[in-house]
């Protein structure tokens, strides 16, 4: 196995609960309302950061769907899945998708929107 090139998102991203390795965007967020074993899941245009297993027919609340898990491409953890094939016409929409468990991410802030909450001196403070 060759040396992992992890990229870099900018603005603000979800990362992998377990490496911090950033895994979406919140610009690419669909959904919210996904459900997972593990809780609740969100519901992603594109995905970074990750390797595809193999795909299997699985029995899903909204129906049968070819899915493949998905693996942070860093540590190797389970993140969630990818929506292959939707076998009902009204699911169609979940094609290409990408689902992130949300047990499994944080929400990372990026570093421009960091605001110093520490008590400082002011410049008027210092004389």
């Amino acid at each position: 196995m060759g040396r992992v090139f992890a990229v870099e998102l900018e603005g603000r991203v979800y990362e992998c609960k377990f490496c911090k390795t950033h895994l979406a965007l919140a610009d690419d967020l669909v959904s919210r309302a996904f459900h997972c074993r593990r809780g609740n899941a969100f519901l992603f245009n594109n995905a970074v950061n990750i390797t595809v297993g193999a795909q299997e027919e699985r029995m899903m609340i909204s129906g049968m769907h070819t899915v493949a898990d998905i693996f942070c491409c860093c540590c190797g953890q389970i993140v969630g899945w990818k929506y292959e094939m939707a076998h009902d016409k009204s699911q169609k929409y979940k094609e290409g998708k990408f689902v992130l468990e949300r047990g499994r991410i944080v929400d990372g802030v990026d570093s421009e929107f960091y605001i110093d909450t520490r008590a400082s001196m002011s410049d008027g403070e210092d004389t």
